[in-house]
């Protein structure tokens, strides 16, 4: 074999092997966020469902005590409970979605963990947005979308591919709001019926109504006893007239 032709297969075999090596690259880069979340068999308006997140750390002098996370459309606060997680953790709800935190990890340990949904509401995928904290105050934003991101891993935000929903599943009710609302007032006792004003007898009637007139019964009962008074003086005085003159 000539010179040249051993240069250009030693020159081919360079390339076969370097592309080799580009596409394992390519193979072992994350196909999705350093924080994951996956569900066996997720479906839309699925009921009871577990979902299971994974938090790598991205930290190798500080362990990860808190990830917050920020719920897509469809799904409350209050539609999520804790399923399981490190030792010592809790999960606590917030305006938009919750935290679950604890003691920090081990320096360069993952956190997994899982929360169980209500319902899925009915779409094709779902986004988890995700803030990752560690002990330390550093604080990795797993909140990028694919699109936005120009199609690379940075900090694109864990997403959930949804199945099309069961034939029949339909939206169930709303939690009812854990915010305790006012009891509604019960409505006011209607008051009770005045008693008719009490009607003054027949003798005092006159009297009130000569008071509404602005008289008094007090002037005709003067001037009957001046008109009997003067009857009396002129029957005295006409019959001892009479007796004086016989």
């Amino acid at each position: 074999m000539s010179t040249s032709v051993r240069a250009r297969t030693g020159r081919r075999s360079a390339g076969v092997v370097a592309a080799a090596i580009a596409a394992t690259l390519v193979l072992a880069t994350p196909a999705s966020a350093h924080v994951e979340v996956a569900s066996e068999g997720a479906r839309a308006l699925a009921e009871n469902v577990t979902l299971n997140f994974d938090a790598a750390t991205e930290s190798d002098a500080a362990g990860i005590t808190k990830l917050e996370v920020f719920l897509p459309k469809g799904i409350t606060p209050a539609d999520v409970t804790y399923g399981k997680g490190p030792t010592g953790w809790k999960l606590d709800p917030t305006e938009q979605g919750f935290t679950v935190s604890g003691p920090a990890a081990a320096v360069g340990e993952d956190v997994t963990y899982s929360v169980v949904v209500r319902q899925l509401p009915d779409a094709k995928s779902l986004v988890f947005k995700t803030l990752q904290t560690y002990d330390d105050g550093r604080v990795d934003r797993w909140i990028e979308l694919e699109e936005s991101s120009g199609g690379g891993h940075g900090h694109s935000a864990p997403v959930l591919e949804l199945k099309a929903a069961a034939p029949g599943a339909e939206p169930v009710a709303p939690v009812p709001s854990a915010t305790p609302t006012s009891a509604t007032p019960s409505p006011s006792a209607p008051p009770a019926t005045e008693p008719a004003a009490a009607q003054p007898p027949p003798s005092d009637r006159a009297t009130a109504a000569a008071e509404e007139d602005g008289s008094s019964p007090a002037l005709p009962i003067g001037i009957a006893v001046a008109v009997l008074a003067l009857a009396g003086g002129l029957w005295w005085f006409l019959r001892h007239r009479r007796t004086g003159t016989a």
